[in-house]
């Protein structure tokens, strides 16, 4: 059985690919197709494999701009020869399932979120760009939209990484989708024998992550909060923040382990597809402040592990720190770890093995 990954482009290593890398300690022989390829960003899993990028590769600069190409990626897709490989898994968000498949293979879609560039956050992205890329998107988005709705029958069987995701393949391509939580590195993490006395917001800085709610919040309290990660929106959120709240840019991997497992919680106040960054803080033993939507819902999903808040204000937040803080003492690091295994990449390798299996016994 002859099989073939494709992922729509391969230039860090964050969530979608670390997905990639679990399929591929699936399928070892697997090839992989992506639009435009950074290697010296990848693990040494996908280095191993077999990598073919699409014509866009040649444009000069593709691999930092790639996202300005989204109206030909379509293009680009189509162009790869898969007639040789009788399963496709497609890793979708970006886009990925629009390749041409040969008529008896078998194309499975794991799909992180339809694109949000054309659907939910197709607003969002428009006001962040200048005058020329908000006519651009005007121009492409109904061609794209009616691309990726028609795109979807190409597909035999969806995988969503959360029921959030689930719901939005039915909305968007009146689909069915099976969910299969995405792999976490839990054993990557470890409890910490002290606790600082900081609370922890991590990710981008980029405004649908909401990190702005955070740090208004934090800078009404007086609470010290501490921010990992940069962004188009550094500026402005060092602008908005009082001296209580510190910005320690980009960080390698232990340093966000490290404040991972000290902080007194984590603050997530975006709405994310599925949200790993929680259960990386779960996994160190940390409870987690979320806001109730999306995969949050999925993952802090008891008060045994953390709070949820339903209003994406700044009040909203810094209520929910004060019903944390008067219950902080209840919750039990060892349990807060137990609950965030179940989202293992052992687990993701064997459910999607799993369904693979029932997929193709299943009768055309």
């Amino acid at each position: 059985m002859k099989v073939a990954i494709v992922h729509y482009w391969l230039v860090t290593m964050r969530g979608g690919e670390k997905v990639v890398e679990e399929l591929c300690k699936i399928f070892p022989d697997a090839d992989i197709f992506t639009l435009v390829c950074d290697k010296t960003k990848l693990s040494s899993t996908l280095q191993r494999h077999r990598i073919f990028t699409s014509f866009l590769q040649k444009f000069p600069g593709a691999t930092k701009h790639y996202n300005k190409l989204l109206p030909i990626m379509p293009f680009a897709l189509e162009d790869f020869d898969l007639q040789s490989y009788d399963v496709v898994i497609s890793s979708e968000s970006g886009p990925a399932k629009g390749v041409i498949t040969r008529p008896d293979a078998l194309h499975i879609c794991y799909c992180h979120s339809p694109m949000r560039y054309i659907w939910d956050h197709y607003h969002i992205y428009r006001r962040e760009v200048g005058w020329l890329g908000r006519m651009a998107m005007t121009a492409a988005a109904p061609l794209l939209r009616v691309w990726d709705v028609t795109t979807s029958a190409r597909v035999d069987a969806f995988i969503a990484n959360s029921h959030h995701v689930a719901n939005r393949i039915r909305r968007v391509y009146n689909r069915q989708a099976t969910v299969i939580h995405p792999p976490v590195a839990v054993d990557d993490f470890e409890i910490a024998q002290e606790i600082g006395d900081f609370y922890l917001c991590a990710g981008q800085l980029v405004s649908y992550k909401r990190v702005d709610l955070a740090v208004r919040a934090f800078t009404k309290s007086g609470k010290r909060l501490i921010v990992i990660g940069e962004g188009p929106q550094s500026q402005e959120l060092k602008s908005i923040a009082g001296p209580n709240i510190e910005f320690l840019g980009y960080q390698p991997f232990p340093v966000l382990r490290d404040h991972l497992a000290r902080c007194r919680a984590l603050i997530f106040p975006g709405e994310e597809d599925f949200g790993i960054l929680p259960v990386e803080a779960m996994a160190s033993g940390r409870p987690v402040i979320a806001y109730d939507a999306g995969g949050a819902r999925e993952t802090v999903s008891s008060d045994q592990v953390g709070i949820r808040f339903s209003e994406q204000t700044e009040n909203s937040i810094v209520d929910a720190v004060n019903r944390f803080e008067a219950i902080e003492h209840m919750f039990d690091p060892v349990a807060i770890r137990q609950h965030a295994q179940q989202f293992s990449a052992d687990r993701f390798r064997s459910a999607i093995s799993t369904f693979l299996d029932s997929v193709s016994a299943t009768p055309s």
